[in-house]
């Protein structure tokens, strides 16, 4: 019940600095009571709101010398108040301070439990919740950024608004149905198929962030490629720092595809030298090309490594097959051993020896991964939020073709339809399945 007082470890598991342990729910001051005491003389419930309070703290078989803190309901986190010791960190000492909640009524709080509080008090959308776990676990600048506009309701908004928009339409229609005269059901129509159009138009808006949002979440997947010996593991090593690939004269040396995390700007990119795609008699390496050939065809953009003194040859042709319609960044490697020669085609010269061109083939690779797209934008990165979306624009689609051709109620059902599908994103209309889904990526004490 959701009047039960919660209790959890709110810091990861080990040694630190500090630690914190989080109550919950109607009443956390009456433990706080029991198990804190203040140096200054204040009683705890007379403790003021968001003020930190330095005292010892009851472990049990041990004393704590920490903090208190009260949140005060509604202005809290779970919307409920809450009661956070600080104590020094140790899982014993940690361990020992949330014993002590439960024997004085709390319980053990469940994966995700505080955040699901602040969801069903209204504190948080589901799109909210779900930028905090994209936070949480975000491996990047930029995916903790488009974690952070999910959860400051970016999203939330612009689809409220939209939902908004649809009830308009929706008690419109309601009204017509009720007093169908022909003229003025005629107008509406005419009226609510310039209202749903422009509707389609926002939804589209929104699903163009997609492309970004999946690779900001995803990482950008970059195919290093071309024939044996024109430096891809070398040119992939230097990237990175450090040496992953095994850099052989000895042409086949790379046979399966070896990987590496580059982060350029925030944003993350991951990188896969492949083996060179040629006709081989050797079963270990045709199987690295296949897998070489896989890569290709899934990545992003690709990293097309040529050796100038060879030219393209029939090789690098069923690389730049495996290409077509992907962005291609043309490197000519090896470029501490070229003199005045050059290749008008290439769009960067490197050399892994020297470092030269290193710094511009990154900025290449993010320009083309991502262009000037605004930090800011509400970019969408779960692909759930793209699918309702998806579902709620075909809908209107509908609509918008039975506008004239079908009575206004049928025209309603989809209109309906839309909304119910955007309310999956703000959790008006998500089943529970999917809020069980959402908060099991969510640990304990969060």
């Amino acid at each position: 019940m959701k009047e039960e007082n919660i209790a959890a470890i709110a810091t990861p598991s080990g040694k630190g600095g500090v630690a914190i342990i989080r109550i919950s729910g109607k009443n956390p001051l009456s433990i706080a009571e029991k198990m804190f005491t203040p140096v200054n003389g204040v009683k705890v419930s007379e403790f003021e709101p968001y003020r930190m309070y330095p005292g010892k703290i009851n472990g049990g078989n041990f004393t704590d010398f920490g903090l208190c803190v009260y949140f005060k309901a509604p202005a809290s986190y779970t919307g409920e108040d809450i009661v956070e010791f600080q104590c020094h960190g140790g899982e014993t000492i940690a361990r020992g301070i949330l014993s002590q909640t439960f024997k004085h009524g709390a319980r053990s709080a469940t994966r995700g439990e505080f955040t699901r509080r602040a969801f069903l008090n209204g504190k948080l959308s589901l799109a909210s919740v779900e930028g905090v776990a994209d936070m949480i676990n975000g491996e990047s600048e930029a995916e903790v950024k488009a974690g952070y506009l999910l959860y400051s309701e970016k999203l939330t908004k612009k689809v409220v608004d939209l939902q908004s928009e649809l009830k308009t339409c929706l008690a419109g229609i309601d009204v017509s149905v009720d007093y169908p005269e022909e003229d003025i059901e005629e107008q509406h129509i005419s009226e609510l198929k310039i209202t749903l159009e422009s509707l389609r138009d926002k939804l589209s808006v929104l699903l163009t962030g997609y492309a970004t949002g999946k690779k900001i979440k995803s990482g950008v997947t970059v195919a290093i490629c071309g024939k044996p010996n024109t430096g891809k593991s070398s040119l992939l090593n230097t990237l990175l720092g450090y040496e992953k690939a095994i850099v052989s004269g000895i042409a086949g040396t790379t046979r399966d595809a070896v990987e590496g995390v580059l982060e350029i700007d925030g944003r993350k990119f991951n990188l896969y030298d492949t083996a060179g795609v040629r006709e081989s008699g050797d079963m270990i390496e045709t199987i690295g090309i296949e897998r070489a050939q896989a890569i290709i065809r899934s990545a992003d953009i690709a990293v097309f490594v040529v050796d100038f003194t060879m030219g393209v040859d029939e090789e690098d042709a069923r690389v730049l097959q495996l290409l077509k319609g992907k962005p291609i960044i043309k490197v000519v490697n090896k470029a501490d051993i070229l003199k005045d020669e050059t290749d008008s085609d290439a769009d960067v010269y490197t050399s892994a020896l020297t470092g030269e061109g290193i710094e511009k083939l990154k900025r290449l690779l993010y320009e083309k991964s991502f262009g000037d797209r605004s930090e800011d934008a509400a970019f969408l990165i779960e692909k759930r939020h793209f699918d309702a979306l998806t579902r709620a624009k075909e809908s209107l689609l509908r609509a918008i073709l039975a506008c004239g051709a079908q009575p206004l109620d049928i025209i309603g059902i989809d209109v309906k339809a839309a909304w119910d599908a955007l309310g999956e994103i703000t959790g008006e209309t998500a089943t529970e399945a999917i809020i069980e889904e959402i908060f099991s990526k969510f640990c304990v004490g969060k």
